[in-house]
C-alpha cells in the first residue's frame, strides 16, 4: 500500500467515527431542544390551570380552540403517592379540534387541594412528527456528512501532495537514476527540515560507502603485494597476481573519485582562498612534460594575465590535473597541447583525430574508446568542480583540436 493510500484510509476511518458520533449527538441535541421548548410551554399552561383551580375560578374549556387540551380529575391519596408529581412523555392522542390522532407531548402533574384531596392534571399539545423530523434531520445530516467528509479528504489530499512533493521528487530521481548517465541535480532549496536532511543523507550515502571501502581495499592491496614477493611463485601465477593488482588499483582510484565527487556535491571543501590557476598549473606541469615526452608531445603555455579564482586549492589541483590527463589520453602521437590563460578564462587544447561525444563526455563512468585504466570520472569531476564554483565549462572540436574552456 502506498503512503498516500495509507494516510487517506486512516483519515477516512477517523473521520467516519468522528462524524458519526457528531451526527448522533447533533440529532439528540435537536430533539432535546425541541422537547425542552414544548415542555416549558406545557409547564406554563399547567401552572395557570392549577392556579385557577385552587382559587376557585372558572376553568376554561378542555378544548379552547387552541392546540392545547387538558383533563382535570380527582385521584386517591394512594394513586398520588405512587406517581411522581410531574412527568412528561410522548404519545399519540386524539385531537378534538382536528378530529384526528396526532403525536403529542403530554405533561402529567398531581397537586393537593385545600381540603386535602388530590387532583391530577393532564395537559397535552400536538407536537411535530418526530418521524418526519428524523427523516428531515437525517437527510440534511447525511448531506452535510458526505459534503464535509469529501471536503476534508480533498483538503488533506492536497496538503499531503503539496508537502510530500520533495519526497516524491527524491523517489522519482532515484527511480530514474541510471549508472553512467547525466542526471539532473536534486533541488536543495527545501523549507522542510526533514526532507532537507533526507536529501543530504541520500547524497552522503555514496561518500560514506566509498569511505568505508578504503580500508578493505588497502588491506587487499597490501596482501597482494606481500604475496607477489613470494619467490616460489611461477611466472604465470605472478602474471595473474599483477593483473589482479592492476584491477584493484583501478577500483581504488574509482573509489577515491566517487568519494571526491560526493564531497564536492556536499560542499565539504572549506579551504577556500584566492588562487592564480596559471601559477598552480606550472607547479605540476613539469611532471607531466616528462610523461608527454614519451609520445613526443609538445606543450605550449600562453599567459596573458593571471586567471584568479576563489576556490579550494585541492579542488583546483584536481581540476587542472584531470584536464592535463585527459589531454594526454586524446592527443595524437607527436601532437601539441596548448594551455592559455586570460584574466577570466582558461583554455586547454590538444591535437586529435575525431570529435568526442559532446553530450556524454561529462557523464560519470563514460569512457571514450574504453581506455584501459580509466575510471570514467575525470571529466565528471571537472564538471562538478566547475558547477560548485559557478564556472562555465565547454568542449569543442575545431581544426583537428580538442578544446576545453573554463570561463568565470
Amino acid at each position: 500500500m502506498k503512503l498516500f493510500q495509507l494516510v487517506m484510509w486512516r483519515m477516512s476511518t477517523i473521520l467516519v467515527v468522528i462524524l458519526t458520533c457528531w451526527a448522533v449527538l447533533f440529532y439528540l441535541a435537536i430533539m432535546e431542544e425541541v422537547n425542552d421548548e414544548v415542555d416549558d410551554s406545557l409547564s406554563d399552561y399547567a401552572e395557570s390551570l392549577i392556579i385557577r383551580s385552587l382559587s376557585g375560578e372558572q376553568m376554561p374549556d378542555t378544548s379552547n380552540g387552541s392546540n392545547n387540551q387538558y383533563f382535570l380529575y380527582e385521584v386517591t391519596p394512594e394513586y398520588a403517592a405512587s406517581y411522581p408529581n410531574i412527568s412528561y412523555r410522548d404519545e399519540m392522542v386524539y385531537i378534538t379540534e382536528k378530529g384526528e390522532t396526532e403525536p403529542a407531548r403530554i405533561l402529567m402533574t398531581i397537586f393537593q387541594k385545600e381540603d386535602g384531596g388530590y387532583m391530577e392534571l393532564v395537559v397535552y399539545t400536538p407536537t411535530i412528527e418526530k418521524f418526519d423530523l428524523q427523516r428531515a434531520v437525517l437527510g440534511w445530516i447525511v448531506f452535510l456528512y458526505v459534503l464535509l467528509f469529501l471536503m476534508i479528504l480533498a483538503v488533506n489530499a492536497w496538503v499531503f501532495h503539496r508537502n510530500m512533493r520533495p519526497l516524491y521528487a527524491l523517489l522519482k530521481w532515484l527511480e530514474d537514476y541510471r549508472l553512467g548517465t547525466k542526471e539532473k541535480p536534486l533541488d536543495e532549496s527545501l523549507r522542510i527540515v526533514e526532507f532537507r536532511k533526507l536529501n543530504e543523507q541520500q547524497k552522503l550515502f555514496i561518500g560514506n560507502a566509498s569511505h568505508e571501502m578504503q580500508t578493505p581495499l588497502a588491506i587487499c592491496r597490501n596482501r597482494l603485494e606481500m604475496l607477489m614477493e613470494d619467490e616460489t611463485l611461477t611466472e604465470k601465477q605472478l602474471s595473474e597476481l599483477m593483473k589482479t593488482h592492476r584491477t584493484l588499483e583501478n577500483l581504488t582510484r574509482l573509489n577515491k573519485s566517487l568519494l571526491l565527487l560526493c564531497k564536492i556535491e556536499n560542499r565539504q571543501f572549506t579551504d577556500v582562498k584566492s588562487l592564480c590557476l596559471n601559477e598552480l598549473l606550472l607547479q605540476y606541469l613539469d611532471d607531466y612534460k616528462e610523461v608527454y615526452a614519451y609520445r613526443h608531445v609538445q606543450v605550449e603555455v600562453h599567459v596573458e594575465e593571471c586567471f584568479r579564482l576563489e576556490m579550494s586549492e585541492s579542488l583546483a589541483t584536481v581540476l587542472l590535473t584531470n584536464l592535463l590527463k585527459n589531454a594526454f589520453v586524446h592527443v595524437t602521437e607527436g601532437g601539441v597541447i596548448a594551455l592559455s590563460f586570460t584574466a577570466s578564462s582558461f583554455r586547454i587544447s590538444n591535437t586529435g583525430d575525431a570529435s568526442l561525444d559532446k553530450n556524454r563526455i561529462f557523464e560519470r563512468f563514460y569512457k571514450e574508446g574504453k581506455a584501459e585504466g580509466s575510471t570514467g570520472l575525470g571529466l565528471a569531476l571537472v564538471d562538478s568542480i566547475c558547477k560548485a564554483y559557478h564556472l562555465t565549462l565547454s568542449y569543442t572540436f575545431e581544426d583537428g583540436q580538442h578544446i576545453f574552456s573554463i570561463v568565470s
